[in-house]
């Protein structure tokens, strides 16, 4: 697998909407060096140990040859902010749902539309013969809560 470059996915049309570069609260958030930095759609406060769903703003739509690996935002980290292990693979699309925990001694808020994530692309050596069929494809915008499968 390579790590796409900031050309590769201003071609792609994998974010919508799709933001060259950008600043909010401090923080940049739209397409990077080799990745895309998203925004969390909600607004909430994050206790001390607490965790929450969000939705990003932007919506997925991943190419067959794509994969791409969700990490946190240096600012966010540095505050004791992570955001969970998230994959989308190829061929989803939707809202992502990210999990957010606060492991630092402070409230945190985190306001609507701030960047919250990293994403970082990586091309497969060649498309996958099937793309996403699982039950979080076309996932709706707003935190959605996981399904069980019967």
């Amino acid at each position: 697998m390579t790590i796409l470059s900031a050309q590769s996915i201003r071609k792609r049309g994998i974010f919508t909407p799709f933001c060259e570069r950008s600043k909010i609260y401090g923080m940049s958030y739209g397409l990077s060096a080799c990745g895309y930095d998203i925004r969390v759609e909600q607004g909430f406060k994050l206790w001390p140990g607490q965790f929450k769903l969000a939705s990003t703003i932007e919506h997925f739509d991943m190419p067959l040859d794509l994969v791409a690996i969700v990490h946190d935002k240096s600012t966010w980290a540095r505050l004791g902010i992570a955001v969970q292990n998230t994959v989308a693979e190829p061929g989803w699309r939707g809202f992502l749902t990210l999990e957010i925990t606060n492991h630092s001694e402070e409230v945190r808020e985190i306001k609507p539309g701030s960047p919250i994530a990293q994403v970082i692309l990586h091309r497969l050596d060649e498309e996958t013969d099937q793309g996403y069929v699982g039950k979080y494809q076309d996932q709706k915008a707003g935190a959605q809560l996981p399904l069980f499968e019967l």
